[in-house]
């Protein structure tokens, strides 16, 4: 199985081909993403790359634009002041599939 180490959105993902994963959101309007590959691994044959892997690209499309994760809730609480302050945060993420690596 040929796996590749990714750049997106300043984060590393280590993927396959036919994976969907998450990653930060991506601008509006994107459809089909291309990057350089960081890392491959194939069986046995490893090639790390300075800093890209020459000639090797990894496809991607993009499944749903705009997915919203988990709620994160904040709290700050100070006893015995009268202090208590509630807030949430859900990050949005882009959902891609791994088409093709090479």
């Amino acid at each position: 199985m040929k796996q590749a180490v990714i750049l997106v959105g300043g984060k590393q993902y280590l993927v396959h081909e036919k994976e969907t994963l998450r990653v930060d959101l991506l601008p509006e309007g994107t459809k089909e993403l291309e990057t350089d590959a960081l890392l491959t691994i194939d069986g046995d044959d490893v090639k790390v790359g300075n800093p890209t892997v020459q000639g090797v690209k990894v496809s991607a499309k993009v499944v749903t634009p705009e997915v919203k994760g988990d709620k994160v809730r904040v709290i700050r609480y100070h006893a015995k002041k009268r202090v208590h302050t509630e807030t949430g945060h859900r990050q949005k993420y882009s959902e891609i599939e791994i088409t093709k690596i090479g």
